[in-house]
């Protein structure tokens, strides 16, 4: 396994595509979070915003350039024929998924850290001088306190997440169009039908089960009972869909030819 590792290691650092993709996750989610952050005003006590999910709001879109960096992983060796020569060098194909997992994972904690910690950063500085302040209940974010912790460390979380539900969609399909495309649709596309649906039951299922509304309900400080699910439990619904998403990936990877 060490010897898979490494090989998925050095493949993955030396695609050029793989620094920029990392880099343009941490400038994108904190860019669009410092957006948020200057946007966003809390006039008066009890203004409904949350200070952490509008810091946090740029893992909106940053979450889809983990998509297609985990997606490339895969994808790229097929389309180039390179999988080949990794399976026959490597013939246990779990063992090749798991370490791609791994390195890929992993290489997307590294940039969700400075991500998530450059957006709160953004935040504490920002927010403040747009109401958002003790007096009005809503102190400055602070590591101190265990739900703003909570909602840096679920965030880095969700985004790993994210790379593995991506990893096992495109294990799936191969083609990266296909897999990005289906990646996205299931992060996107089911909150906009939950909108389209109202306040029905049938929405709330939904938000209760969509990858990413359930996922990033870690991010909330505030109104916790009005959330459709718990935080944690919400990040387990995406554990749930990456789980499913690699157990299909690697099946059809085991049974079908390369």
């Amino acid at each position: 396994m060490r010897e898979t590792l490494h090989a998925e290691w050095t493949k993955l650092r030396t695609v050029p595509s793989t620094f920029w993709l990392l880099l343009a996750v941490i400038v994108v989610t904190v860019a669009l979070g410092l957006v948020a952050d200057a946007v966003a005003r809390c006039p008066s006590a009890g203004c409904g915003l949350d200070p952490a999910r509008t810091s946090l709001a740029g893992v909106y879109l940053g979450q889809a350039i983990v998509a297609v960096l985990a997606v490339v992983a895969v994808s790229g060796e097929y389309g180039s024929g390179l999988i080949r020569v990794t399976l026959t060098a490597m013939p246990r194909r779990a063992g090749v998924l798991a370490a791609k997992a791994v390195t890929v994972t992993g290489a997307t904690l590294s940039a969700g850290v400075p991500a998530v910690l450059g957006s709160l950063l953004a935040g504490r500085l920002v927010l403040p001088g747009h109401g958002f302040t003790a007096a009005h209940g809503r102190p400055p974010l602070s590591p101190d306190d265990g739900a703003v912790l909570r909602a840096a460390a679920g965030t880095v979380l969700y985004l790993g997440l994210i790379a593995l539900l991506s990893l096992g969609v495109a294990a799936a399909v191969r083609d990266a169009a296909a897999a990005i495309g289906t990646v996205l649709g299931l992060l996107y596309l089911l909150p906009l039908l939950t909108t389209v649906l109202g306040g029905s039951r049938l929405a709330r299922h939904l938000e209760r089960l969509s990858p990413m509304t359930a996922g990033l309900a870690v991010q909330a400080t505030t109104g916790l009972r009005g959330l459709p699910i718990a935080p944690w439990a919400g990040l387990g619904v995406l554990a749930a869909w990456a789980t499913a998403a690699l157990l299909i990936g690697g099946l059809l990877l085991h049974f079908r030819d390369a």
